[in-house]
């Protein structure tokens, strides 16, 4: 790797205060007082920590370096002790996918032997990466692919941030030491609309975000982040003050008898409850809207009534209605809208003032569109009785 011409600053260590347990601390995912307690842990000055934790942050999130010894700025053998107490890990890319239409789908491999799927969707000058929070998700929104599969467990905040991390990998993203500072961003936003609900999983979420976003690593603006969910209302509130990015609603219905079967965490907190709350979301986030995320189901929540009650329910919460064609799955229980009929529903709503793009389905060939994260992959190792047992065939 090329060095840096930096000056390399001697070391007094004192002696660790406290081994870790069970393993090495993977650095990647604390936050910065973390890593700060981490390093005086590990026997860091503290009158020292503060320009060391700045180096090793540099290294890890700028430059992209995954070894102690090719930070070149810091002593050998303060090199030697970060090794010996810390890794700087991130999830195993076990299959990677490209659709014809350029979209890249990751199959990576957390600890446990777990899986879950990243998405990246390049646009022109830009590119949004979709990330996952959990394995597998809890919500069981019936229209959701990636909902059929049971919780197993929340990502740690490192395996949120190292998602971001081997996307960039792939890229080739990282600035080069000695380079010109590039400034095109080819992973310029992402969305937490994986799989998994975000806020339920609340603070290892926070914490990654607070990472991707901070200025001398990835550096990603609160406005290029956008978290989705399906409707957590106790936790939309600290969402707003505590992280601050964009959000997402999985709205997709215009009344609760519709809400409680596509989404059915509805049934807990109605349309409602959650409108009531998303009021002052844009308030408390400075947020300049929320976008309402709405899937296109032929016959169920698709009919210019529709159109005219969601404009009703919105009204005055500044607003951006997202429309997406429903992305179909073997054994799915609903299908997609006729064109003409998104379009109508569409204008219905442009009509009253609001944005209300069509979103085009993307890595639809690589089963990597919204709601089919891991479906092909689970189906792949599943016998053909299991499977005709799901679509019943």
């Amino acid at each position: 790797m090329t060095q840096i011409n930096a000056p390399v600053t001697p070391d007094v260590m004192t002696l660790p205060r406290k081994l870790p347990e069970g393993g090495k601390i993977n650095i990647v995912g604390l936050t910065r007082d973390q890593l700060r307690e981490a390093l005086i842990t590990a026997g860091t000055p503290e009158k020292q920590v503060k320009m060391r934790l700045g180096q090793i942050w540099l290294w890890i999130y700028h430059w992209g370096v995954r070894e102690f010894s090719d930070m070149s700025n810091l002593a050998k053998d303060y090199r030697a002790l970060l090794a010996e107490y810390f890794v700087i890990e991130v999830p195993l890319v076990v299959n990677r996918q490209v659709s014809s239409d350029g979209t890249r789908k990751y199959l990576v491999r957390i600890a446990g032997g777990h899986e879950v799927e990243v998405v990246y969707i390049p646009e022109a000058g830009r590119g949004t990466l979709c990330i996952s929070s959990q394995v597998g998700c809890t919500l069981t929104c019936s229209f959701c692919h990636t909902g059929t599969q049971k919780l197993v467990r929340n990502l740690t905040a490192g395996e949120i941030v190292g998602q971001v991390m081997l996307a960039r990998d792939d890229l080739a993203e990282w600035q080069q030491p000695g380079a010109p500072k590039n400034e095109v961003r080819l992973l310029s936003n992402i969305v937490l609309m994986g799989m998994g609900e975000p806020l339920y999983n609340f603070d290892n979420v926070r914490d990654a975000m607070h990472v991707v976003m901070d200025g001398e690593g990835i550096a990603l603006g609160r406005r290029r982040i956008t978290l989705s969910t399906s409707g957590v209302v106790p936790e939309i509130a600290r969402a707003a003050t505590e992280i601050g990015c964009l959000l997402a609603v999985s709205f997709h219905a215009t009344t609760d008898a519709v809400r409680d079967t596509l989404v059915p965490i509805n049934k807990r907190w109605n349309i409602k409850a959650l409108l009531d709350e998303l009021r002052d979301y844009p308030k408390l986030s400075n947020s300049e809207r929320i976008t309402f995320e709405y899937v296109m189901l032929k016959g169920v929540n698709d009919s210019d009534a529709d159109a005219k009650r969601l404009v009703q329910l919105i009204k005055g919460i500044p607003a951006k209605i997202n429309l997406i064609p429903f992305n179909e799955w073997p054994g799915s229980p609903y299908e997609r809208s006729d064109w003409d009929r998104i379009e109508a529903f569409a204008d219905i709503i442009y009509n009253a003032g609001y944005s209300s793009p069509i979103r085009k389905p993307r890595g639809e060939d690589i089963m990597a569109a919204c709601g089919q994260l891991k479906s092909a992959t689970e189906r792949g190792r599943k016998s053909a009785r299991e499977i005709a047992a799901e679509t019943g065939a």
